[in-house]
């Protein structure tokens, strides 16, 4: 969507609405304003192209103990200080251009319909949606042959999901904590992402992680909160509790083991499928 300025867009992708100048990009580093259209500036370059166990998603409902081919690309849209891929997903293009490997969607299908041991396609490491039009171009192309899994932070607009759910067969998407860290802490919405979550659930298979950060979403309530939420989508929806570790700029002390699994069981009041994670 154009603004009154002729020289700048505002971004629609995610709930930060960046004004963009012609010829910049927003604050993901993934979106730019090219002669007033708002484009992938990450496009078609990845980052990492790996096969992985399907439970490294992490997914343990959706074809356990297979492989699948995972992608990633740079730029997020959330500032998250515990970031664990933070050289990716916070570097700028001009640092990580040069480390990056140019794939079109004609050609990262090819190599996924080649592979035989992997089920897939996997986005992941960075935040994907932000270049939703690539996987939509690569989705296109892959299935139904291959399985197309999508891991994201879930803070984009409906108008995204929407276009993504149709092409994709599993997603993994984060509930970090409430309104206030979100906005405070990450720069991202709450409530656009408890809407994802609806709306991925009522279309594919659908996963949730929340990473355990001592002081921060580690407390009963919180948790209660959170699980009987996801219940009310559905008690079946699987959510890993998983344990964090110090990372990028967050200096916290790594949670306690047994708070992961005292927080799991407290989900377990509310969820059939709860798994501790990085334990």
């Amino acid at each position: 969507m154009k603004s009154d300025a002729i020289s700048e867009i505002v971004c629609g992708v995610c709930p930060r609405h960046c004004r963009i100048q012609e010829g910049s990009c927003g604050f993901c580093g993934a979106r730019k304003n090219q002669r007033g259209q708002n484009v992938c500036a990450n496009y078609p370059y990845l980052t990492a192209l790996a096969s992985d166990p399907i439970e490294k998603k992490p997914l343990r409902r959706f074809f356990p103990g297979s492989r699948i081919l995972s992608a990633g690309s740079f730029g997020c849209n959330l500032a998250c200080p515990f970031c664990q891929n933070y050289t990716i997903s916070q570097a700028s293009r001009r640092q990580i251009l040069p480390h990056c490997r140019r794939l079109t969607e004609r050609e990262l299908a090819d190599i996924a319909l080649e592979r035989e041991d992997d089920i897939g396609i996997a986005f992941t490491y960075n935040e994907p949606l932000i270049s939703y039009e690539y996987i939509i171009g690569t989705a296109r192309l892959v299935r139904p042959q291959k399985k197309v899994v999508i891991v994201t932070n879930g803070c984009v607009s409906r108008e995204v999901m929407e276009a993504v759910l149709p092409y994709t067969d599993a997603m993994n998407i984060d509930l970090k904590g409430d309104g206030t860290f979100y906005r405070e802490k990450l720069g991202g919405n709450l409530e656009t992402v408890k809407d994802s979550i609806r709306l991925a659930a009522a279309s594919c298979h659908v996963e949730v992680t929340t990473l355990v950060i001592p002081g921060v979403n580690d407390t009963d309530e919180w948790m209660r909160r959170e699980a009987a939420w996801l219940a009310g989508i559905s008690p079946e929806l699987p959510l890993h509790v998983t344990r964090y570790f110090p990372r990028y700029r967050c200096d916290i002390p790594a949670t306690p083991v047994q708070s992961v699994y005292h927080l799991a069981h407290v989900a377990g009041e509310y969820l059939k499928y709860v798994y501790p994670g990085n334990v």
